[in-house]
């Protein structure tokens, strides 16, 4: 009876601890609840496409007879001389310098305004205006009028073809169609296809004399 009596209490035992063990095996067999939230879709974040910049204007010059003459192309002019492209290099567009440009380089023969003769000049002008036409050739013999350089450091020549001759082997300075229909009644050079260079030299000297006369 004893035995029997023995039985029966481990039995109940059993049963009592059986599911409290069972019951901690389920809960060790659930997920974990953060492992189980369905994971966000990470979506790339792009910057805002730059404005783009605004189109470079340059100023055009009309060229009718008495508009641009001789003293107002002179007047216009940061730097005046005649030489001889030596070099031409495209620059892109880069952090210092916001849009595509060409630098020219040119070796001063006759010095007339803002440079020295011998020295070598280099200018940058827009990759626009190259396009356009207004382009040179290594070895080519001119003699500019340039605007002074802009906030960009960027020139052009002054009222586009007028603003710059074609200097010939014998150094004489060639007017073009362009040059004649502008500067004929200019007294030293109008009506004249070829001028020296010491009279074209003596031309600016006199339309830098009528500036200063009030």
């Amino acid at each position: 009876m004893f035995g029997r009596s023995c039985a029966c209490l481990l039995a109940l035992s059993f049963l009592t601890v059986l599911p409290a063990s069972m019951q901690g095996q389920s809960d060790r067999a659930e997920p974990d609840r953060d492992s189980a939230l369905p994971l966000r879709r990470l979506v790339p974040v792009h910057p805002p496409a730059p404005e783009p910049l605004p189109p470079i204007v340059f100023q055009r010059w009309p060229v009718t007879p008495g508009t641009l003459g001789f003293p107002q192309l002179a007047r216009a002019a940061g730097r005046i001389f005649s030489g001889t492209v030596i070099a031409i290099s495209r620059r892109p567009a880069n952090a210092g310098q916001s849009v595509e440009t060409v630098a020219i380089t040119f070796h001063v023969e006759q010095a007339l305004r803002g440079v020295i003769p011998g020295e070598d000049v280099t200018i940058s002008q827009w990759m626009g205006l190259w396009s356009s036409g207004q382009r040179y050739r290594v070895g080519e013999r001119v003699l500019l009028f340039l605007y002074p350089p802009s906030k960009l450091g960027l020139t052009s020549c002054v009222g586009g073809g007028v603003g710059r001759f074609t200097v010939d082997p014998q150094g004489r300075v060639l007017l073009s169609a362009q040059h004649l229909s502008a500067f004929r009644t200019d007294p030293v050079l109008g009506g004249k296809s070829r001028v020296r260079l010491s009279d074209f030299a003596w031309a600016v000297r006199r339309a830098t004399e009528e500036e200063s006369v009030p």
